[in-house]
């Protein structure tokens, strides 16, 4: 690979790097061409972005790009691969779908919100991560409970006055 070439790619993995927000690093080591295919196919129908890039342009993107990833550096060895998405379980949720059919890809790191995962054993925690969106409903949903307490309260006890006040009407 020529020096501009390496260039671009450091360029592009940066502006990724700053556009996605969301990156995680796996190890796609000694699978074949079929499977590598296969991840590629299931990663772009759950909208994420796989590349493959050596170590040291990723690290380069990584340095050039906003954000302290000096932690993620020492995860960079042997086969490394990129994804990104915009939002910050799809990628683990992808990788523990796979992982049924076999032991790759593994988890090296993930940087999700200036927030570093490293290791594989940080899967499970990654695939319950809430993106933003998930938790605005979740605060939207607790503010208009009760809400709806009150007001289903005031409606049923409205219906029960009604009912007494009937009730004291056709005595009289």
């Amino acid at each position: 690979m020529k020096k501009e070439q390496k260039q671009d790619v450091v360029l592009a993995l940066t502006e990724q790097i700053k556009e996605y927000g969301n990156f995680y690093i796996t190890d796609t080591a000694n699978l074949s061409v079929l499977k590598i295919n296969a991840i590629r196919r299931k990663c772009f129908e759950s909208d994420i972005k796989m590349q493959v890039a050596k170590n040291t342009l990723i690290r380069k993107a990584m340095e050039a790009a906003d954000g302290d990833f000096s932690e993620m550096f020492e995860v960079l060895k042997g086969s490394s691969s990129i994804m990104f998405s915009k939002s910050a379980n799809a990628p683990a949720k992808l990788i523990k779908q796979l992982r049924k059919q076999g032991d790759k890809p593994v988890l090296k790191a993930a940087y999700i919100d200036s927030a570093v995962f490293i290791g594989d054993n940080q899967l499970d925690a990654l695939v319950n991560l809430k993106s933003k969106e998930e938790l605005v409903a979740d605060i939207i949903a607790l503010l208009q409970s009760p809400a709806k307490n009150v007001i289903s309260g005031l409606q049923s006890g409205g219906n029960k006055l009604a009912g007494i006040v009937k009730t004291l009407q056709e005595r009289g």
